[in-house]
């Protein structure tokens, strides 16, 4: 047995050692609050290095990014929920830069009838459009983009505040534009009653963190110069976007050229609306002059391959405009021109497309068509610090798509895989501003039955009408 002053010295010695040993031990943070946490993805975070991280997480606080990297940055955190990816491919949302949300209900009518907008389309919506359509149309076509990994779009109708309710109550991100045109409308019963509307519809949605409201004269051929001009004054003035069919119809290029000796490009720039607020939709008559212009004035390009083909207008030289630099970005059409409206749908079209009309497949890589279905949408859209890549700091727009789907595998290239093998059946998880808004393919946001069942009503009430004589 020790004597007493040696066991007193030897407990003294272990304290102190075990005293030195937790102060040299670096002490651990506590966890940092998040909302979500992803983990276990295969994130193409699309950022300026084009990182792919294949078991990584992301982090998620008040509708924006904290942190992207490696699976095992996840315990540096703590949430109230977790979802594990299981190895899905994580992603930006993709961007629709251009559509028309609520003409769903009209899809599948007058498909390859010549001269449809005029003999078709316009009857049809002034004889059947108002609020119960717009909404209950919009609300289904927001769905199919909810559904289809698009999680921002921008979109161009009549009753648009209507569209904007379908928008909050999906949750997805919308840039939504009230119709302005030179006769009466479904709701503005004199000609350009619609910028009456927009000014109504953009009070009523400045700061709201879905909608930015936008003014939305239909085309150069659609409104008078006095009324372009008015619409250039508002959207300066107000700050608000504009969303226009440009260089879209052969008849609108030869009008101009004869009556001014302009191009549809030159005369919007003659009138002021040729500027950074603007979104060009189509632009498939441009020559590299107008190029150069539309790039000068910083304009944003909606490219809408799967629309202009079936319409059989032309190919848009939009390869010209993405390697020029110019902000470019890919968009559906409204469902009567392009049907549907996912973005993944359009990916393989603007590759193989552009490869057949340049004759060389080496154009177009994969690399850019995703590119532009992401940064190229926040690009055209101005938009670019919000949205288009997992980035802190971005808004948690965010997509999961099946790494596992038959078509995927063997699985070898992300980007070729989206591009040329994925279907929008692949996404299987949508996050907007931070919110899951689909998980597993269930859309938990709204009462599908409820959504169909409208539908089929509004499709039965139209085929009554065109049965009867209409349009």
């Amino acid at each position: 047995m020790l004597p007493l002053t040696s066991f007193r010295r030897n407990l003294a010695a272990m304290l102190l050692s075990a005293a030195i040993a937790c102060a040299q031990e670096p002490k651990k943070s506590p966890p940092l609050p998040a909302d979500l946490i992803i983990t276990h993805g295969y994130i193409v975070t699309m950022n300026d290095r084009r990182e792919i991280i294949a078991d990584g997480t992301i982090v998620i606080r008040e509708a924006r990014i904290v942190a992207v990297g490696p699976t095992d940055m996840a315990a540096a955190y703590r949430a109230p929920r977790t979802i594990d990816a299981r190895g899905a491919i994580v992603m930006p949302g993709m961007i629709n830069t251009h559509t028309h949300a609520s003409m769903t209900v009209f899809r599948g009518l007058g498909d390859d009838v010549p001269d449809r907008l005029r003999k078709l389309i316009f009857p049809l919506e002034k004889a059947l459009v108002d609020r119960e359509l717009v909404y209950w149309g919009g609300l289904h076509g927001i769905v199919e983009m909810a559904e289809g990994g698009v999680t921002t779009f921008v979109d161009m109708y009549y009753f648009e505040d209507e569209v904007a309710r379908a928008t909050r109550q999906v949750g997805l991100r919308g840039i939504l534009g009230q119709s302005i045109l030179d006769f009466p409308t479904p709701d503005a019963p004199a000609p350009y009653g619609g910028l009456a509307y927009a000014k109504t519809f953009a009070a009523a949605y400045r700061d709201d963190p879905l909608i930015t409201p936008a003014l939305a004269p239909h085309s150069p051929y659609s409104l008078d110069e006095t009324h372009l001009r008015q619409v250039a004054k508002l959207s300066a003035e107000l700050n608000l976007p504009v969303l226009i069919h440009l260089a879209e119809m052969p008849d609108e290029v030869a009008t101009l050229r004869r009556e001014r000796n302009q191009t549809p490009v030159e005369y919007l720039d003659s009138v002021g609306l040729l500027n950074a607020r603007l979104v060009a939709a189509h632009c498939i008559f441009v020559t590299p002059a107008d190029i150069a212009l539309l790039k000068a004035r910083d304009v944003g390009i909606a490219h809408n391959m799967v629309a202009n083909i079936k319409s059989a207008k032309g190919v848009a030289p939009a390869l010209a405009m993405f390697n020029e630099g110019l902000r470019i970005g890919l968009g559906t059409d409204g469902p009567m021109s392009g049907n549907t409206l996912d973005i993944i749908g359009q990916l393989g079209y603007v590759a193989k497309v552009h490869k057949l009309d340049r004759r060389d497949r080496n154009v177009m890589p994969a690399l850019d068509v995703v590119t532009m279905a992401t940064r190229g949408g926040a690009r055209a859209l101005h938009l670019e610090d919000r949205l288009g890549s997992l980035e802190p700091g971005k808004l948690a727009d965010i997509i999961f798509i099946d790494r596992e789907a038959t078509a995927l595998q063997p699985f070898y290239d992300v980007y070729s895989a989206l591009v040329y093998a994925a279907s929008p059946r692949d996404v299987i998880t949508s996050i907007v501003h931070g919110r899951v808004i689909m998980e597993n393919r269930v859309i938990k946001t709204v009462d599908r039955a409820e959504l169909k069942s409208r539908v089929r009503g509004l499709s039965e009430k139209i085929t009554t009408a065109v049965a009867r004589g209409l349009p």
